[in-house]
């Protein structure tokens, strides 16, 4: 165990021995038969997923805030108790939680381990381009983007890393792009996952969280619907986007968006950019004509604002910023998950010069 996490492991021993004197702890196992099960959620998503998965009949324990990294978080001594004192455990996986099994062993749970990402494939290359070379991704970004003059070379020069400086390798995820839940067919895998998981553990109500998954899927159905008609009234060449880090692969996939670049290389939000990658993300932006970057909540916008500044670009943040690693708080266009993807459609639509249809009503109930 290394030793941060021992020393949390003591703090946590110690808080458990308090509310153990304090009689409001009952012990791992003791809880009365009508408190329901006791589940402990990693991320924003996967925690807003369990509780509409559970309801009322379990308590869900969150341990990433809104607006906070996954990638940078440091359980507490209180979240290490509650871990310990879990029936449930529900992760996103793949990689994203790179804390968790140190975390695990620190707080002693033992009970039904749920991986959210279990089953789906990962991307392992730059968002939407999977298996190019960086010369055809340059080829394939200026043609989109209505630079068909522009040759691969020249773009690749300019915009692009050659596939021999290996870029890519030294940002990229250790198992691959972690962020599947950008693409709503992705998020309803990890649903299903998530209710097996639940159905398994002790006290579960097993009809009851079947019947959710049922009707949430039908929800995140009718969102995908729903975002694909409003992307694909913007013409193809205009659909085009750099973001903060790249968080978005599944989502530019699905919907047919170009991916010009991120400010931050690679798949975690604590990468730095060097000098050369911001002049080459300039030139990509002004290359092809993108009109704007996006920040995330997350993230600070200091860095997206200096690259949009550069490139003579739009900058979106705060309220228009996108929701990616992280949910956003009660009362904001994130606070669920559903509502974050909604937000995210809306902005960039919105900043393609377009008009978003109006929402489904089973969506519209879930925002």
């Amino acid at each position: 165990m290394k030793s941060p996490f021992a020393a949390l492991a003591l703090s946590a021993a110690a808080l458990l021995a308090l509310a153990g004197c304090a009689g409001t702890q009952p012990a791992a196992g003791e809880q009365p038969a009508d408190a329901g099960i006791r589940v402990v959620a990693t991320t924003t998503q996967v925690a807003d997923f369990t509780r509409a998965l559970v309801g009322d009949d379990a308590t869900v324990t969150q341990l990433i805030q809104p607006n906070q990294s996954a990638h940078s978080f440091e359980p507490t001594p209180a979240d290490l108790l509650a871990m310990g004192e879990a029936n449930v455990l529900v992760s996103s996986g793949s990689g994203l939680e790179e804390w968790l099994d140190d975390a695990v062993e620190a707080s002693g749970f033992d009970g039904e381990a749920i991986v959210a990402t279990e089953g789906i494939e990962l991307s392992a290359d730059e968002a939407g381009h999977e298996g190019e070379t960086a010369e055809e991704h340059a080829d394939h970004a200026g043609e989109e983007a209505g630079h068909e003059g522009e040759t691969a070379e020249e773009h690749a020069e300019h915009a692009g890393e050659t596939a021999e400086t290996g870029h890519e390798d030294e940002h990229a995820h250790a198992a691959g792009n972690p962020h599947v839940w950008t693409d709503p067919r992705n998020a309803a895998t990890m649903v299903a996952t998530i209710a097996e998981g639940l159905e398994r553990a002790s006290a579960a109500d097993a009809d009851a969280i079947a019947e959710n998954a049922e009707r949430y899927t039908a929800t995140l159905t009718a969102l995908d619907e729903w975002s694909a008609a409003a992307i694909d009234a913007v013409p193809a060449e205009q659909r085009l986007l750099v973001t903060n880090h790249d968080a978005f692969g599944y989502f530019v996939e699905r919907y047919g968006i170009t991916y010009v670049g991120s400010v931050l290389p690679g798949f975690d939000d604590n990468a730095e950019p060097s000098a050369a990658e911001i002049d080459e993300l300039v030139a990509a932006i002004r290359a092809t004509g993108t009109r704007a970057v996006f920040s995330e909540t997350s993230i600070s916008p200091r860095a997206a604002a200096t690259i949009a500044e550069e490139a003579d670009v739009a900058v979106y943040d705060g309220d228009d910023a996108l929701y990616g690693d992280s949910l956003g708080p009660d009362g904001s266009d994130g606070a669920t998950y559903v509502g974050s993807q909604v937000h995210n459609v809306r902005v960039l639509v919105e900043s393609w010069g377009a008009t978003p249809p109006d929402l489904p009503a089973a969506v519209s109930e879930a925002v």
